[in-house]
């Protein structure tokens, strides 16, 4: 599944239907079909509407198509059904940012260094969000969004299936 099991979200685990649609996207995604993805995300959705680890890869498809405004809805989506969704604070505050909006960036960027997922694979966003928060607040300029490299207009930081 990749991206740290998607965002720290975990890998999914075969007990409904739903997950048929889910691991469907995650295949379309995997081949670079992000519109066909989303049609499978949203079939998901349908079953569960309040699925938080669907609506968080719907964003990261979203932000794969330069879709940012919808991204930034799933991942609010989200946070709504499960405050406390790492994957989705990275992801959001950096839309955030992106977008100019550098104090919600902030809170999300600190929502998700409040309780950061524990992996070796982790530790290189924990770090790149340590050190993006702790840019904005000496006022330098934002890094790249992703380490190591400028974000183009249909990529999305940090993700790599």
């Amino acid at each position: 599944m990749s991206f740290w099991d998607r965002l720290t979200g975990g890998k999914p685990k075969p007990t409904s239907t739903n997950l048929d649609y889910l691991n469907e996207a995650l295949a379309l995604e995997r081949q670079g079909d992000y519109d066909a993805a989303l049609t499978s995300y949203r079939l998901a959705l349908r079953q569960t509407p309040n699925n938080h680890k669907v609506l968080q890869n719907m964003a990261i498809a979203y932000s794969k198509l330069g879709q940012m405004e919808e991204a930034v809805r799933c991942y609010r989506r989200a946070l709504a059904i499960e405050p406390k969704l790492s994957g989705a604070h990275y992801g959001l505050a950096f839309l955030l940012l992106r977008r100019g909006d550098v104090s919600d960036a902030a809170f999300h960027l600190e929502a998700f260094l409040m309780d950061p997922p524990k992996s070796p694979e982790a530790e290189r966003w924990v770090k790149h969000a340590q050190k993006t928060l702790d840019e904005m607040k000496g006022a330098g300029p934002p890094p790249p969004s992703h380490p190591g490299q400028r974000m183009k207009t249909n990529e999305y930081p940090g993700i790599a299936e």
